[in-house]
């Protein structure tokens, strides 16, 4: 059965910024939890389209992630065991500074889709970018899974995003 979960955040930043920052998988361990110990092990990019008006410089351009690009990760799945799993993510969407979504090639779901979305909102006279994203996974496993879901998956992505908005807060405002 697949699940679906959803995630707000608004941070008083440009989007083009915000958008800069999430397509860099670079950034990637730095907004995981560290309990997590989230390493790249390997990116395998796909150039973005040409960024709109040319106003982003290529060197920026260079480390961004689009469509068709691989990023390969190691996660510790459970925090108190030393056992890691890789997980290799396919960008299979991208829009400059709107959205973009990557699936799980490989990794502990037996699906995974995420979508990230971004949109201009000015709040209390403050422009910034609403981050909103989209996930949608199935574990597998059957019953187990299902189990596994509703007992600790479900709990686990509640804190990654909720750690990811804290870090996010410090990173760009």
């Amino acid at each position: 059965m697949i699940s679906h979960v959803e995630f707000e955040q608004w941070l008083p930043v440009a989007v083009e910024k915000v958008f800069l920052f999430f397509a860099n998988p670079e950034n990637l361990p730095r907004i995981m939890p560290p309990e997590t110990g989230t390493k790249l092990m390997a990116l395998r990019l796909a150039p973005p389209p040409s960024s709109p008006n040319g106003l982003v410089a290529s060197s920026d351009v260079d480390r961004l992630g689009g469509e068709g690009s691989e990023i390969v990760t190691s996660i510790r799945l459970f925090r108190f065991l030393p056992l890691r799993a890789e997980w290799v993510a396919l960008i299979t969407e991208f829009q400059w500074n709107h959205h973009f979504a990557d699936v799980q090639k490989k990794g502990p779901f037996k699906s995974f889709h995420h979508r990230h979305e971004f949109t201009s909102e000015t709040r209390n006279g403050i422009a910034g970018t609403l981050v909103r994203d989209i996930v949608d996974y199935e574990p597998g496993f059957g019953i187990f899974g299902a189990l596994a879901d509703h007992c600790f998956i479900a709990r686990q992505l509640r804190r990654t995003f909720t750690y990811r908005q804290q870090a996010l807060t410090k990173l760009l405002s």
